[in-house]
């Protein structure tokens, strides 16, 4: 009586079946992947625009005027917020209120170079500040105005 062998291993094409399958999860994968770590190096700007715009409510309701200040140095001698070490912000402004700041060093070509702003309107009834994002940043990546 023969005895049949045992077989060991996999067949070629369920190895195929395999790698396209890893495949087209990569394919799915690295760009939601890209994306999110896009928006995890924004939070460093829009955390630092928001202590920004903090100081500057701060000085809006004790001088019932908005502030000004040419660079990030600026800001941290008249407004007490340090961006030096923010990276992420290449450039930033305030100018009687409205904070701009040119984003830098995210190492994606669509977000490298642009710009966002954060603008502030008061409510005249009880002297409130909404505080609305701007600029030139793909939709994407902007911050939300809720």
């Amino acid at each position: 009586m023969l005895k049949m062998r045992e077989q060991k291993g996999f067949t070629l094409i369920e190895l195929l079946i395999v790698i396209a399958i890893i495949g087209i999860l990569a394919a799915i994968a690295i760009p939601m992947y890209r994306a999110q770590t896009i928006k995890a190096r924004m939070t460093e700007v829009t955390n630092g625009m928001s202590n920004v715009a903090s100081a500057v409510a701060s000085y809006y309701q004790e001088n019932e005027t908005f502030p000004s200040a040419s660079s990030k140095a600026n800001i941290q001698t008249s407004l007490g917020v340090a961006l030096n070490n923010l990276t992420r912000i290449t450039t930033a402004t305030v100018t009687s209120g409205l904070i701009s700041c040119t984003i830098g060093n995210i190492s994606a070509s669509d977000v490298d170079g642009s710009y966002l702003t954060l603008s502030p309107s008061t409510n005249a009834a009880d002297g409130s500040i909404r505080w609305t994002w701007a600029g030139n940043v793909k939709a994407t990546y902007m911050p939300s105005n809720r």
